[in-house]
């Protein structure tokens, strides 16, 4: 992994590997260190479907923008959990459809901020802005002044919560954060969640959870009751709370996604993540 901009590598943690870091790995990205890419082939041992797993929710997250963006007219995004850039962005996907969208990334890892230029790269009309905060701190982010100066409370904004909680524990009260987070945003907003499950893959993802706790960083996989909390008071867009490939299969997407997977050739037992999008009364 190349230094050549600069990156506070003071700041980043080489030596353990990170949830960020193996996503970018198992989907085929280049910004992972050597414990990243030992962590994703013992996880993928252990369940062999986790690459398709993980390209299923990101192709998830590319309809559910797109459906945002196209079909329910919104114009301003709320990201949070970013990740590592991957092409396509989610704020790509968004001003492919209205070039005038306008997205704030939030994350909490220093090497998303050292990646942060492609989050950046906005068309001319719209406006793209990152915070560095943590999920646990809703209040932050609401408070960021990158969020007043990007985004407009006054019209429909929509937050998308993707492949993140399932790293927040019930200590945590993640439904609680997601509300928070929700409760300042007009009628009208959207929430876009995919939220981690054991249901149809229980022993596999059981011993991928094993290797992540492993790492530090253990997980709170949800059943579908409990993936139904984050919705509560909402009004889910049809058709409604479902494994991830099997949300609005048909639709294309951003148009340029990479390394999708047919959703017609996943298995059920492939996939460990709920999917939803649901709009604020």
């Amino acid at each position: 992994m190349s230094h050549d901009d600069g990156w506070p590598a003071d700041r980043i943690d080489t030596e353990n590997a990170h949830s960020a870091r193996i996503y970018d790995y198992i989907l085929g990205g280049k910004d992972y260190y050597p414990a990243d890419k030992e962590a994703g082939d013992a996880m993928a041992q252990e369940w062999p479907a986790l690459p398709i797993h993980m390209r299923a929710n990101r192709d998830f997250m590319n309809r559910a923008v797109r459906y945002l963006a196209q079909e329910a007219g919104i114009r301003q995004f709320l990201d949070i959990g970013t990740g590592i850039p991957t092409s396509p962005n989610l704020h790509e996907i968004a001003q492919a459809v209205a070039p005038d969208s306008r997205v704030v990334y939030v994350d909490n890892d220093p090497i998303v901020l050292t990646l942060s230029q492609g989050l950046l790269a906005s068309t001319p009309q719209g406006m793209t802005s990152y915070i560095e905060a943590d999920m646990l701190d809703p209040d932050t982010i609401l408070g960021a002044p990158e969020l007043r100066e990007t985004l407009d409370l006054g019209k429909p904004v929509a937050l998308t919560v993707i492949a993140i909680v399932h790293f927040l524990l019930d200590e945590h009260d993640a439904p609680g954060i997601v509300s928070r987070l929700l409760e300042p945003l007009p009628s009208g907003s959207y929430l876009a969640m995919s939220i981690g499950t054991a249901d149809f893959a229980p022993d596999e993802v059981a011993r991928v959870a094993r290797e992540y706790a492993a790492r530090d960083m253990p997980m709170r996989l949800r059943t579908h009751a409990e993936a139904g909390r984050f919705f509560e008071g909402l009004d889910l867009v049809e058709p409604g709370i479902v494994q991830v490939h099997k949300w609005r299969p048909d639709a294309t997407g951003s148009g340029m996604a990479q390394n999708t997977t047919d959703s017609a050739d996943i298995k059920d037992s492939d996939i460990a993540m709920y999917g939803a999008v649901a709009r604020k009364p």
